[in-house]
This record gives structure tokens, C-alpha cells and sequence, in this order.
């Protein structure tokens, strides 16, 4: 550590050494001078309520890291707490090892370069509400501008900037205004890599699963930071943040190719100093705009908030106020609506060349799923896989269509029957696999020889229950629910959890190094449901008290990619739905709680930068609008140290869409809302233009399924899920359809179209029918229902945009043979409460004005 000689500055303050302060009606900081210059000296917050906090000031409070020459980029050995050498992962994790690696990297572990502590020797006034600190020595000048914030009052705006005198790698450390004990803090967070109310000394286990805070000074990357800002609750609750201004971190499409893993904002919950307090770095030493030569400089622009509340709350604020997330939705405009994209994807799962559907014989059985050409543990490129149960009953009972219901259907069905375990022994009834080898003749697991309790819960109880709502007298769907729930039942330790793997060989159990913090439980929750054996429903409840303890209230989760590791996920959205469901089970009111807490917590594995823009960018040769390629509302598949984000960003597979809507009904939480529909609209970039089928990952555009031709199931799932969602919420409930189980293994959403919904107290059948409906304008979606009693039909009209829009809605009365044999008599339409607008002319064509984001309904009826 080097203590910098100070050059004293001519200054009225610095020689009076009197106390200088900025100060509004939340907030007051004090600078005191001593030999060395102004340090700071307190930070007080006033909650308005003649409440005032003074802060914990930080010992150590300005740092610069300095580095002749580049630091070294690889990775470093690294002891555990106990001081042996950290393994980790095993030599099969080919996707984790080398960003595991380079978060090895000195630069990563924040051990790199010389520390420089400086304190400003001048400081002069520049408003109201400002100053200006100054230093300089023989290897730097630099200075500070301080504002209190206008618009925000518990916010503080800092510029550093910084003048080099000698060549070198150069990086600025946001100053430490105050602290937190490291040994009792509320909460702690990066969102999308830590969050915790204990520093947790497993290095593995903070690190690379994000349980709790690494108890050290680990700098990461802004690649998987959903929101670019340290978070610190203290004991007190006093949520102090440090947040980047935009601009400040990389463009993940900068200009014409990929730039997503740049590295130009590093983000900690500790000083170089280790004492815990939210810490940028800019630029990141030895990375683009660190190198100085002699005379140049670099800027950093940052903000601090300090209020008492929650992370949650003031991380809405980043979002929000910073970071003008809803805003983006001024700027999302479609050429294709969601519905077209549902007709679309429903000719792609029917044709078999798009769908790459497969059937195999197996054990006297004709079993069919689609070829899956992903990496499959024992495959020789002959892995088959189907994806979402719920979402394929579903449309064949929507569409009536014969194809599904006389070939698809039946053979998918023996591959769920075949799948399920037969032999006596240890697994008898558990999953045998998600994937089935047409050559080997064999089930297996995407990763390894081993069986998950968790891919039982999926493959066995969640699909059989989803296909059983359909088709409820199946007895032998009944039986191998049943198997599949005891043998669950019987995995179960006494205190309510699971393993979380075990050797498909031996039984013994496997990655006992982390725990299964997944909602393993539900599948007892289906089958209780289903065959309403008590049993189910007390050991639902137990495993759910289990999880409620060990992940909820820790806010620890472990996810369901075997080729990550286990890396945090989309099982965490999967929780939430899970919780609720327990929560409509037993009426605890600890499990909608939970629920909404785990949604807080999912809130960080959504990007909400940079800002959007108009900016045109080239994308595989095509010109785009930044907004169009964005990243901001999209979710991980799984993010942290380990996950695919760092590789690909995020997906485009919005499981949690419709469970964010339905919680905005119950909350009144507009940030869910609002990321809903930022995940969904105007998504044009990703989807493939012959099947609408979107691209898995946000790197690969629009290059459709790829070899997972089984997505566009999910697609269609989370899609209709979210529609129905919307309206639900736009009608205030005066529209809904029953619900189905979760699907494995992407999210929360789940099936419709078992049971007779309601519209306005009257009850309907959920319906698709390709060609009966046009509208020309992409921003309106659309459902459709039918009252067979009443012969009416049902156009439930949604504006997916901020904007008003006008739609011209045609009828061809020629595709309604199946759903009405007479013709079109007379049309209304209806506002979202109900009440009639207008009697519609005679005509199938219509032109209907829609409120910003709302929902009207046409009522034709039929002789």
C-alpha cells in the first residue's frame, strides 16, 4: 500500500481547515480537515420523521489501483477458508471452466496492482449543492465534483476524474462513504451474482452459486449484473447503494458484433480494505481505457442513494428513476404480434420436418418425441426429448386439431409412460431420464449417470399431472402418478428436503457440496391434487416449510442445468408459482409471503441495461435499432460467476412473463409489470421469420430454434400463458381460465384450456382457429372463446403497446364450420368491465379503437 505525497492546493477551506458539508432535507455529509487532507466525516440521513442515522464511516475511503504493466489475465490458485487448494469444477464442466477461470484472475479477486489512498487537499464550492475536492501529487491530479441530487433527494451525483503523470493501468474506486458490520448486516446484494444477509466463507459456495457474500473482495464483471449497482442494508436499515451512471458499462452490441463480455465496470460489496460497503471500480485495471499515458485522462460517473428501506425498493429506484426502465417500452414496436407468432409455431410443431419430430420403437411401445441435437451424456447425436406436456394437450384441445390428437399425442404419451422407472429396486417409479436414445435404447440425464429427485418431480408428476387435467379417467396415468409420488415420498429426509442427485449405479448420493434449494416439493403437491391421498399433502408441506427456511429466507437457490453445475436459475421464477400453489392449498399465509419475496429476489436476473436507444446497429447484416436487440427485460437462463450469460446473455424464453403480470394483480408492484411486458413486446430481432419461433439465446438472434426444436413448445406455453395473464389483470378478473400445473423445467408458466373458462360470468371454451381472425395492426393480440349455448363468439382484443391503437378486425365466417355451423348475425363490442361501447355494424370488418395497454372484447353471435 502506498500513501501518496500530498501538493497542497491554495484554497479558502484547506486553509482555514474548516469543515465543509453539502446538506438538503434527507441527507448531510461533513468533510473534516486534518494533516493529510478532507476525509469524510459523517453521513447522516434524516428519514422525515425527526429520525436521523449517522453512518459507520468507512477507515479506509479513497483508493486508486495502479499497475505498471498489464495485470496477468489468467487464473490464480485460490484456499479455501481452511486453507486447502480449491478444485472446483470437475474436468466434465466444459461451459463453466473457463469463466470460472477468469474469475480467478487477479484482476477478479481484487489482488492486483499497488493501492494508492489519497484525501483531497482543496475543495472550493460550485453550487448550492455542490463541490468540488482536488489532489495532486507527482503521479496524478485529480478531482472530485459532489451534487446533491435535485430531483432525488436521497441521492448523491460524483464525477472523479483523474490525470495521469506517468504511464500505467489506471482504475478508479468509487470513495467508501460508509459501512456495514461484517459480522450483522439485513442484506447485501449484486444483483444477478451475491445476494445474503451473512458473508459466507465457502468461497465456492458464495462465488460460484451466489449464496451469500464472499468474504472477500471480489470484483466481478458487469456481463451478468442485471442492474449496475452495489446494495447494502445495515443492521439499522439503511439501504446504502453505489450505483454507475449510464453509460458507464459496456454495450453488449457496441456497433456490429458482439461486445457482450467487455469488462469496463467492476462491481464489489467491499473495499480493497475489506470492510463491507457497495464499491464500483472504472475502468477495470488492465482492461479497455485503463492504460494512461502521460497526460491523459479517464472520467468516472457515479451516484450514491442512502434511505431508509429495502434493497427492493431502492433497487426499484435504480431501475426506475436511473435507469428509465419503463420507458423502453415507448420504444418497442412490432411487425408481428404474439398471437401470429402462436399460429406460426403451431404449423411448426405439426410438420415434421420443422419439428424434427421422432418416432422409436421401445419395449413393444411406438414412442415419439423430437430430436434433440444439443450435448446428451452417451448420445451419439440421437438424443429425443419432449418439452412441455401441458402446452402440447393444450393445443390439440384448442385447435381440435386431428394430427395431434391421432398421432402426436398417443406416441408422446408412451414415451412418458416408458420413461418412468420399472425395475425393483432403489428408483423403481422415479424419472428415468429426461432424454431418450433411439440407437442406445436407453433413457438418460442431459449430464451425467445420475437421477435427480427434482427430474422426477418434472418428468413423472408435473407432465403426467398436466396431460391428466385433460385427460382425467386415465388409470394408468393415475398409476404412474402414483409410483413416481412415493418414490418421491420416499427420497424425502425426515426434515423435508432431497438430495439433490444419485448415482444411477449405486443410489449413493451425489453433490452433497450444495443443497437441493429447488422446488422439489411441488411434484407431491400435484400428485396430492390429483389422487388426494393425504400423504401427499402433508409431505408437500413439509418439504415446502423445508424450503422456505433453507432458501427463501437466505435467499440461496440452486438450479436445474446439469451442464452449469446446478448454477441458479429459472427454477428460482418456478419456486414462486410453486409457493402460491401452496399457498391456494393450505391458505398459510407464509407461502404467498415467500412467494412474493422470492419475486423480489428474481428481479435481479433481469437486465435492465444500458438504456435503450434508436441508435442503428448492423446485426448479421441487417440494420437494427439498439432498442430492437436489447437485452434490457430479458431474463438468465442462469447468470452468477458460472452461468450462460456470461457467454450468450440472456434468453429469450419468458417463462416468467404471465407469473409477473398475476403478481402485479396482487401487489400493485408496476416494476413487474413493466417487466413483464419488456420481456415480451417487440421482440422481432429473435424471432425467425418462417416459423416464429424465437431464438434460445439473446447472441444468437434470430436463428429460430436451432437444434432445440422442442423450445417452441415452451414457446408456445409461456406465451399463451402470458396472454391470458393480461387478460385476466386488464379485465380485472372478469375474464379467466383455469390453470394447470407448472411445466419442467423453464419457468413458471403453465397449461389452459382443460375446463370452461369465464367471461363475464358466462362460461366458454378457449379456442384457436387458424385464418378465422385477421387484424391489421401487430401491436393488438388476440383470444378467442366461444359460448356453444349461447352460439356466441369471443374476440378478447389486447394493445400490446403504450400507445392507443386502432385495429381493422376481419371475420371469415368460412373457418368457423367447427366452432358454428350457422352464420354471423350480429356483433358488440364490449369494454373491459363488460358494459356494451357499441352495437358493431353488420359486417366482418371492423375498425376498433383500443386504449393504451387495454383490452376490449368483440361479441359476435350466430343464428
Amino acid at each position: 500500500m502506498i500513501i501518496l505525497p500530498l501538493l497542497c492546493f491554495a484554497s479558502v477551506f484547506a486553509q482555514s481547515g474548516a469543515d465543509v458539508s453539502l446538506k438538503n432535507s434527507k441527507l448531510q455529509l461533513i468533510w473534516s480537515r486534518d494533516k493529510n487532507g478532507y476525509h469524510l466525516q459523517s453521513v447522516t440521513l434524516n428519514d422525515g420523521l425527526g429520525q436521523k442515522e449517522h453512518l459507520t464511516m468507512a477507515a479506509q475511503q479513497r483508493t486508486i489501483l495502479y499497475a505498471k504493466n498489464k495485470p496477468l489475465d489468467r487464473s490464480t490458485i485460490v484456499y479455501d477458508h481452511a486453507g486447502k487448494l480449491i478444485h472446483f469444477p470437475d474436468s466434465q464442466y466444459r461451459y463453466v471452466i473457463p469463466v470460472w477461470s477468469q474469475s480467478l484472475s487477479p484482476v477478479s479477486l481484487n489482488t492486483a496492482g499497488e493501492i494508492w489512498h489519497y484525501q483531497p487537499t482543496a475543495v472550493t464550492s460550485t453550487s448550492p449543492s455542490g463541490l468540488r475536492f482536488q489532489y495532486e501529487n507527482e503521479k496524478i491530479a485529480l478531482s472530485e465534483e459532489w451534487n446533491l441530487d435535485p430531483d432525488q433527494m436521497h441521492d448523491i451525483r460524483v464525477k472523479i476524474t483523474l490525470r495521469a503523470k506517468e504511464n500505467g493501468y489506471y482504475s478508479l474506486s468509487t470513495p467508501s462513504l460508509a459501512i456495514a458490520d461484517r459480522q450483522q448486516f439485513q442484506w447485501a446484494v449484486i444483483p444477478g451474482l451475491f445476494q445474503g444477509a451473512a458473508l459466507n466463507p465457502d468461497f465456492v459456495d458464495a462465488y460460484a452459486y451466489g449464496h451469500g457474500i464472499p468474504d472477500r473482495p471480489v470484483i466481478v464483471r458487469e456481463r451478468t449484473v442485471s442492474t449496475l449497482a452495489s446494495l447494502l442494508t445495515t443492521q439499522s436499515g439503511v439501504t446504502l447503494a453505489t450505483v454507475a451512471e449510464p453509460g458507464t458499462a459496456r454495450d453488449p452490441w457496441s456497433k456490429d458484433a458482439k461486445t457482450h463480455s467487455d469488462w469496463k465496470l467492476g462491481l464489489s460489496l467491499m473495499n480493497r480494505n475489506k470492510e463491507l460497503t457497495p464499491t464500483l471500480y472504472h475502468p477495470v485495471l488492465g482492461e479497455e481505457g485503463s492504460y494512461l499515458k502521460e497526460g491523459q485522462e479517464i472520467t468516472f460517473s457515479f451516484r450514491y442513494t442512502i434511505q431508509r428501506t429495502s434493497w427492493y425498493n431502492v433497487l426499484g429506484h435504480v431501475i426506475k428513476d436511473v435507469y428509465k426502465f419503463s420507458d423502453f417500452l415507448k420504444l418497442k414496436e412490432t411487425n408481428r404480434s404474439l398471437t401470429d407468432r402462436l399460429y406460426a409455431m403451431y404449423d411448426y410443431v405439426i410438420a415434421d420436418s420443422t419439428s424434427k419430430w421422432r418416432t422409436a420403437n421401445y419395449k413393444n411401445a411406438v414412442i415419439g418425441a423430437q430430436d434433440y441435437l444439443g450435448g446428451v451424456y452417451g448420445s451419439e447425436k440421437d438424443a429425443m426429448k419432449n418439452s412441455d406436456y401441458g402446452a402440447m394437450w393444450m393445443l390439440a384441445t384448442l385447435t381440435g386439431d386431428n394430427k395431434l390428437k391421432q398421432q402426436r399425442l398417443p406416441a408422446a404419451l408412451n414415451f412418458k409412460l416408458q420413461q418412468q422407472q420399472q425395475q425393483p429396486g432403489f428408483f423403481y417409479g422415479s424419472a428415468a431420464g429426461q432424454y431418450f436414445l433411439y440407437r442406445g435404447q436407453r433413457f438418460t440425464e442431459e449430464w451425467g449417470p445420475y437421477s435427480e429427485p427434482i427430474g422426477t418431480s418434472y418428468y413423472m408428476l408435473m407432465d403426467i399431472g398436466n396431460i391428466l387435467l385433460f385427460e382425467p379417467d386415465r388409470s394408468d396415468l393415475k398409476q404412474a402418478l402414483r409410483k413416481a409420488a412415493d418414490w418421491l415420498l420416499s427420497k424425502m429426509h425426515p426434515d423435508g428436503h432431497w438430495e439433490v442427485a444419485y448415482d444411477n449405479k449405486t443410489g449413493s448420493a451425489m453433490f452433497e457440496d450444495v443443497s437441493d434449494l429447488r422446488p422439489t416439493f411441488y411434484g407431491l403437491l400435484v400428485a396430492h391434487q390429483l389422487l388426494k391421498d393425504e400423504k401427499y399433502r402433508e409431505g408437500a408441506i413439509k418439504a415446502a416449510n423445508w424450503f422456505v427456511r433453507h432458501a427463501v429466507e437466505k435467499g440461496w437457490f440452486l438450479g436445474v442445468c446439469g451442464d452449469t453445475r446446478f448454477a441458479p436459475d429459472f427454477a428460482t421464477a418456478q419456486s414462486i408459482q410453486a409457493l402460491l400453489d401452496m399457498y391456494t392449498l393450505t391458505g398459510d399465509l407464509r407461502y404467498q409471503t415467500a412467494a412474493s419475496q422470492v419475486a423480489r429476489y428474481y428481479t435481479t436476473s433481469i437486465y435492465t441495461h444500458p438504456i435503450p436507444t434508436r441508435e442503428v446497429k448492423h446485426v448479421n447484416g441487417i440494420d437494427r435499432q439498439d432498442w430492437e436487440i436489447s437485452q434490457v427485460g430479458l431474463g438468465f437462463e442462469h447468470g452468477g460467476i458460472m452461468g450462460s450469460a456470461n457467454h450468450h446473455g440472456p434468453i429469450l424464453l419468458s417463462s416468467h412473463a404471465g407469473l409477473f403480470v398475476r403478481l402485479y394483480a396482487q401487489t400493485k408492484d408496476s416494476l413487474l409489470l413493466n417487466m413483464a411486458r419488456a420481456a415480451v413486446w417487440g421482440r422481432d430481432a429473435f424471432v425467425d421469420a418462417n416459423t416464429g419461433v424465437a431464438s434460445y439465446y439473446w447472441d444468437a438472434m434470430n436463428k429460430g430454434a436451432g437444434p432445440f426444436p422442442h423450445h417452441a413448445w415452451w414457446q408456445l406455453g409461456w406465451i399463451t400463458d402470458y396472454l391470458l395473464s393480461e387478460v385476466t389483470v386488464r379485465s380485472n378478473g372478469n375474464i379467466s381460465f383455469p390453470s394447470g400445473f407448472i411445466t419442467p423445467k423453464v419457468g413458471p408458466h403453465r397449461s389452459y384450456g382443460f375446463e370452461k373458462g369465464s367471461i363475464f360470468g358466462k362460461p366458454v371454451n378457449l379456442k384457436m382457429k387458424k385464418g378465422l381472425i385477421s387484424l391489421d395492426n401487430a401491436h393488438i393480440d388476440y383470444i378467442l372463446a366461444t359460448n356453444s349455448d349461447n352460439k356466441e363468439l369471443y374476440v378478447v382484443l389486447l394493445n400490446n403497446s403504450v400507445n392507443p391503437q386502432q385495429v381493422g378486425l376481419k371475420l371469415d365466417a368460412g373457418q368457423s364450420r367447427d366452432l358454428f355451423e350457422l352464420i354471423h348475425k350480429e356483433a358488440y363490442l364490449l369494454n373491459s368491465d363488460g358494459t356494451d361501447e357499441m352495437r358493431m355494424a353488420a359486417s366482418s370488418d371492423w375498425k376498433i379503437s383500443l386504449p393504451a395497454t387495454g383490452l376490449k372484447i368483440m361479441k359476435i353471435s350466430y343464428q
